[in-house]
């Protein structure tokens, strides 16, 4: 969870011609596949896009990612690049002391969404609950659940062979034979 403070500034009323003080506001927030969800379903758009958001769109994925109760809207008016900078360095945390060796042969070109990440979290048995997890950690769990789901790469020939030799050759030297 990542806590904001958005500190009090002056602020001017053009109503009653007078400067008035905003008070200093904290929001938590929580990047998770909820907050990917609602943000996805408001702009019709995939969030996992290299594509970069707009400065409006990152304001809004902070009200997404918002679980303070009762926050009023001109509190998101107040936020400036300053903070979205610091939610970016938080989105980008592992949240996981998981490293996972990616051996790919290929590019995987399927567009990431939320109805993605809940059809893996449910085709790998994995609890609702998870969805308020950081994105980050929840994808890893998806990750190794996927490597430990999949059977082991079958040897070739020349690995059997090679094996083998190895093994022959250890038996060989602790028996004391030739063979």
């Amino acid at each position: 969870m990542l806590k904001i403070t958005i500190s009090a500034i002056e602020l001017y009323d053009e109503e009653n011609n007078e400067f008035t003080f905003s008070k200093e506001r904290s929001l938590q927030l929580e990047h998770s596949l909820v907050s990917l969800s609602k943000w996805e379903s408001r702009h019709g758009k995939p969030f996992l896009s290299k594509d970069e958001k707009t400065f409006e769109e990152s304001v809004d994925y902070i009200r997404c990612m918002t679980i303070t109760q009762n926050v009023s809207e001109d509190t998101y008016s107040l936020i400036n690049k300053t903070h979205i900078a610091e939610v970016n360095s938080y989105i980008e945390l592992p949240m996981s002391a998981t490293i996972i060796n990616q051996q790919s042969n290929g590019v995987n070109r399927e567009i990431v969404t939320a109805e993605i990440i809940y059809y893996w979290m449910i085709a790998l048995n994995i609890p609702m609950e998870c969805q308020k997890w950081h994105l980050n950690r929840l994808l890893t769990l998806i990750n190794v659940c996927n490597i430990k789901n999949t059977p082991p790469k079958k040897m070739g020939k020349r690995e059997i062979a090679e094996r083998n030799a190895s093994l022959n050759a250890a038996r060989k030297q602790s028996l004391n034979t030739k063979g």
